[in-house]
C-alpha cells in the first residue's frame, strides 16, 4: 500500500491488467486501422478497429465459432482454427475496402509461431496487408495440422480414440485433419468471392 501524499493511482484497466496504456498510445498515435487479434481459452476473435473520438469502433470482425458455417469440424482454439479465422478476416476486410492495417496483440506476449501469427498468416494470405516479420510466422505444416496426423499414426487404435476422442465425436478422423483444412478454406474463398 501507498505510504506517501504522491502516490499515484493508476488507471483502473491498467491496474486489472487488461490495458497497456504506453503501447495504446502509441498506436492511437499511428492513426491507423488496428487487426485486433485476442485468443481465449476457446475461441480466436479478430476486430478490425478503427479509433474515433467516442472510442473505438469496430468495422469488420471475424470469430472461429463462424468456422462452423464453412464445415469447420474441429474446436476453436487450435492453430489450424487461428489460421481459418484470420483468412476469413481478411476477406471479409478486403471486402469491405480496408486493405491495410497493423496488428495489436494487446497484453499476450509475441512469442514466435504462436495462434496469434497464425491468424496473422491467415489475414496475408487472404490479401490483407499488415507489416510484419516473417521469422514469427509458423510453419505451414503446423497450421495445416500435419504434426497432429503424423502423431496419430504412429499411435494405436484405443490410444488414438481416447486421445482424440473430440475430434472422433464430431466426425473427424485425426488424419484427415490436413484435407478437412484444406476444404473448410476452399469453402472460405467460395463464399467471400
Amino acid at each position: 500500500m501507498a505510504r506517501s501524499a504522491t502516490y499515484k493511482v493508476h488507471f483502473k484497466r491498467r491496474r486489472e491488467g487488461k490495458t497497456n496504456y504506453n503501447q495504446r498510445y502509441k498506436l492511437v498515435d499511428l492513426n491507423k486501422t488496428r487487426m485486433v487479434v485476442r485468443v481465449t481459452s476457446n475461441h480466436t476473435i479478430i476486430q478490425l478497429i478503427k479509433i474515433g473520438e467516442n472510442g473505438d469502433e469496430t468495422l469488420v470482425s471475424a470469430n472461429s465459432k463462424q468456422l462452423k458455417e464453412f464445415g469447420w469440424l474441429g474446436n476453436g482454439k487450435n492453430t489450424s482454427a487461428a489460421y481459418l479465422t484470420g483468412y476469413l478476416f481478411g476477406k471479409k476486410a478486403l471486402a469491405e475496402g480496408f486493405d491495410e492495417t497493423i496488428l495489436d496483440i494487446g497484453l499476450q506476449p509475441s512469442i514466435r509461431g504462436t495462434k496469434i501469427y497464425a491468424a496473422l498468416k491467415g489475414a496475408l494470405d487472404a490479401g490483407l496487408e499488415v507489416p510484419h516479420n516473417d521469422v514469427v510466422l509458423p510453419d505451414e505444416s503446423r497450421i495445416r495440422g500435419e504434426h497432429i496426423a503424423e502423431y496419430a499414426k504412429s499411435m494405436d487404435e484405443d490410444e488414438k480414440n481416447v486421445k482424440f476422442a473430440n475430434y472422433i465425436r464430431c466426425g473427424l478422423s485425426p488424419e484427415e485433419i490436413p484435407d478437412h483444412f484444406e476444404s473448410v478454406k476452399e469453402k472460405i474463398d467460395e463464399a467471400t468471392q
